[in-house]
C-alpha cells in the first residue's frame, strides 16, 4: 500500500506543476521524484514475497468461508501486471541518458508506462486485498488514482489546448560558443508575453503541435526587463539540439512555463555569487542581464566552468558586464586551458571561489548555482565546508534519472 501511495504521488511530483516546485524547488522536486521512485520499487519487489499464510485457509468459525482471502484470477493478473512493470519502468527513467532511443520516445513509453502501473496496481488494491479495499481507503485510492489521471491529462491535454492561443515565432539562432546557440522567440500577439523571474526556465517546443512530445525544458537567459523577447541558451548535446542550426527564423513555438525557483528577486542577501558550469550559465546570465537593466546595487561575482576557451558562451557580452558595471567581476575557469591563459585554471575550488571573492567565501551572500551535477554537488559541499547555510544556496542540476 505504501509503494501504490507513492506511485500515484508522483504523477504530481514530474516537475509540471508549478504550485510544488516553486515552494521547494525543482531541484528538490526531481531529487524527491528519484528517491521516491527507488523506493516505491524497492516497496512493490518486496510485496509479494511477504506472504506467509497458507493459500485459501478455512478458519474453524467461518463455515461459510466468508472471511477467506482467495487469490482470484483478475486481481492476481493486475497486480502481477503492475508489478513486472514496474521493475523495467524504474530501470528505463535510471538509465535514460544512455538509451539508445530518442527523447520523445523514452517520455511516451514513461508517460503509458506510468498510467499502466496506476492502472493495474489501483484495480489491485481496490478489488484484490482485504486491507486495501476497506471502504475508506477504497474512497483513498480513488482520490490519488483520479489526481494521477488528472495530472497527465493537465500536461498533455490542457497545457496544449492553451498552448495554442499563446503562439511565439523564432526571430534568431545565434551561435555564441563552440556547439552552443541562443534561441530568441517572440510572442505573435501584438503586447503580449510570458512574465518570468530571471533564473526560471520554460518548455520550449520549436516547429511542432503543442501535443507533441518534442518538448525540452531549457533555462531562459534574457531578462525579464524585456518580456516580449525570450532567449535560450541551448547546448547540442541531443537529438533536438543538434538540429538547433536548422531553425529559421518564422518557425512557430510554444512555451510551458515558467518553471523553476532559481530566481534572487525576492532576496535580500549583501551580495551574489554565481556558479555556471558550460550552459549552465544560462539561467545565471538571466539573473546577470536583470541586475545590469535594473541597476542592481549589490556587488556580483560570476564564476563560469568550462572544459576549453572555445566553450565560453556570451564572451564578449559577459566582458562588457565586467567592463560597464562597478560592481560586476567575471572570472573564467577552465579545466584544459590553451598556452598563455591568464585566468584560473582547473576546476571551481574553495580557493578560486574566495579569490573571486575578494580572499575569502562570504557565508552571507547569497550563492547561485547551475551546471552539470557532479560539478554543483562538488560547489555546493564546498561552500557548505565554508561556512554557508544552506539557505545562501540555490541551485539547478543539469540530468535526472
Amino acid at each position: 500500500m505504501t509503494a501504490l501511495v507513492i506511485i500515484l504521488v508522483e504523477f504530481v511530483l514530474s516537475g509540471r506543476f508549478r504550485l510544488i516546485s516553486r515552494r521547494i524547488g525543482s531541484d528538490v522536486t526531481m531529487r524527491m521524484h528519484q528517491l521516491f521512485a527507488r523506493t516505491a520499487l524497492v516497496l512493490a519487489l518486496l510485496h509479494p514475497f511477504l506472504y506467509q499464510a497458507p493459500f485459501a485457509p478455512a478458519r474453524p468459525w467461518d463455515t461459510a468461508r466468508a472471511e477467506t482471502l482467495f487469490y482470484r484470477i483478475d486481481f492476481l493478473t493486475t497486480g502481477t501486471i503492475a508489478w513486472v512493470l514496474l521493475i523495467p519502468f524504474v530501470l528505463l527513467a535510471v538509465a535514460r541518458d544512455g538509451l539508445p532511443f530518442r527523447y520523445e520516445v523514452w517520455r511516451a513509453l514513461h508517460g503509458g508506462g506510468a498510467a499502466a502501473i496506476a492502472a493495474a496496481a489501483g484495480y489491485h488494491a481496490l478489488v484484490g486485498g482485504r486491507y486495501s479495499a476497506d471502504p475508506v481507503l477504497g474512497a483513498f485510492w480513488l482520490v490519488l488514482i483520479a489526481a494521477a489521471f488528472v495530472s497527465l491529462a493537465v500536461v498533455y491535454v490542457v497545457k496544449p489546448l492553451a498552448q495554442l492561443r499563446h503562439r511565439y515565432r523564432v526571430v534568431a539562432v545565434t551561435p555564441v560558443a563552440e556547439r552552443t546557440w541562443e534561441v530568441d522567440i517572440v510572442p505573435e500577439a501584438q503586447g503580449a508575453g510570458m512574465d518570468f523571474k530571471a533564473g526560471q526556465f520554460a518548455w520550449l517546443n520549436i516547429g511542432h503541435s503543442p501535443f507533441s512530445l518534442r518538448e525540452n525544458p531549457f533555462s531562459i537567459s534574457s531578462a525579464p526587463a524585456n518580456r516580449r523577447r525570450i532567449s535560450f541558451l541551448i547546448k547540442e548535446v541531443g537529438d533536438f539540439t543538434r538540429t538547433l542550426g536548422a531553425v529559421r527564423p518564422g518557425t512557430i513555438a510554444y512555451l510551458d512555463g515558467p518553471h523553476g525557483h532559481l530566481t534572487i528577486a525576492a532576496r535580500k542577501e549583501p551580495g551574489v555569487v554565481l556558479i555556471a558550469g558550460g550552459v549552465g550559465l544560462a539561467p545565471l546570465m538571466a539573473i546577470a542581464r536583470q541586475a545590469r537593466a535594473s541597476g542592481d546595487p549589490r556587488p556580483f561575482v560570476l564564476l563560469y566552468g568550462n572544459r576549453s576557451e572555445r566553450q565560453i558562451a556570451c564572451r564578449g557580452e559577459l566582458d562588457a558586464m565586467a567592463r560597464d558595471m562597478a560592481s560586476f567581476t567575471v572570472v573564467h575557469v577552465l579545466s584544459e586551458p590553451p598556452p598563455g591563459w591568464q585566468g584560473a585554471r582547473g576546476l571551481v575550488t574553495r580557493e578560486v571561489i574566495a579569490d573571486a571573492c575578494g580572499g575569502t567565501i562570504r557565508p552571507d551572500w547569497l550563492h547561485v548555482l547551475c551546471g552539470p551535477a557532479a560539478m554543483i554537488t562538488g560547489v555546493e559541499r564546498t561552500l557548505r565546508a565554508g561556512g554557508v547555510p544552506a539557505r545562501a544556496v540555490l541551485c539547478e542540476r543539469f540530468t535526472y534519472d
